[in-house]
């Protein structure tokens, strides 16, 4: 839930270009525990500006303890490996300066967080990224015009705006949510975690049409056990994940393969 993005349009020119020269995400090596338990093990993964890759892989895998460990969850711990994004080593930066560098990591399981309402909560995150990037901070009147009209394009009713965030929602109202995030705060990289769980057709129908939408100018980063999402998406890249490392990587033909096989061909 997580999201936001250092500079959505006013980025210094000279940064852009250098950061055209590499990966916008870098993942070496990676190794992390949690609890004391070694989960991800020696995790290699880039990611381009504007592509959109997917993780596939069993339960247990680890794809949810990446997720996390991008995000800079302190339950997720690195022990070796490096995390860099724009070409800048975030390692060891805090959940809310990779917010604020681009990083939006839609949850599996959202939480809910009475008293503070959907409105107040968007145009927190939005102002204050708007003062990191020198952007005009929107009034309330103007954020509210903005949220009004991306809340009808999801299908929501406006009183959502003044609802506790993420309190009482259904799990599709939580995930739709997740989307309306996506689409007002625009990341750079949006991790999305199991975001097709739980979905109606017609919600997993809003979520293609939003990824589709922002992949040209927003990184994606899928993680799903689910073929389903992936073959409407169609990825740039897919990735199978076991046992804590990437073991295979490749075109849309392995979302077929998992499909037609499972996991169970693959050895670690």
């Amino acid at each position: 839930m997580a999201g936001g993005q250092l500079g959505r349009s006013g980025r210094a020119a000279g940064k852009v270009v250098s950061e055209c020269m590499s990966a916008l995400l870098a993942i070496k090596n990676l190794y992390v525990t949690v609890e004391a338990k070694e989960i991800i093990k020696g995790l290699n993964l880039k990611v381009g500006r504007g592509e959109v890759h997917a993780i596939m892989g069993p339960n247990g895998s680890g794809k949810s303890t990446l997720a996390q460990t991008l995000m800079g969850n302190p339950a997720y711990t690195v022990k070796t490996g490096s995390l860099k994004f724009a070409g800048h080593n975030i390692t060891e930066l805090k959940p809310e300066a990779r917010a604020a560098a681009g990083l939006f990591l839609a949850w599996q399981y959202p939480p809910a967080v009475p008293g503070l309402p959907v409105e107040q909560f968007l145009r927190t995150i939005w102002n204050t990224q708007a003062k990191v990037s020198g952007e005009k901070i929107l009034s309330l009147k103007d954020f509210h015009a903005l949220l009004e009209d991306k809340v009808k394009t999801l299908g929501f009713k406006t009183d959502l705006l003044e609802r506790s965030l993420n309190d009482g929602f259904s799990g599709g109202e939580k995930k739709r949510f997740e989307i309306l995030q996506l689409m007002v705060l625009k990341p750079r990289l949006a991790i999305l975690d199991e975001t097709d769980s739980g979905l109606d057709l017609d919600a997993l129908k809003m979520v293609i049409r939003t990824i589709k939408e922002i992949s040209a100018t927003t990184s994606v980063l899928i993680i799903t056990h689910y073929p389903r999402l992936l073959k409407l998406i169609k990825p740039d890249y897919v990735h199978i994940m076991l046992a804590g490392k990437i073991v295979d990587s490749g075109s849309g033909k392995l979302i077929n393969q998992i499909d037609r096989s499972g996991f169970g061909s693959y050895k670690v």
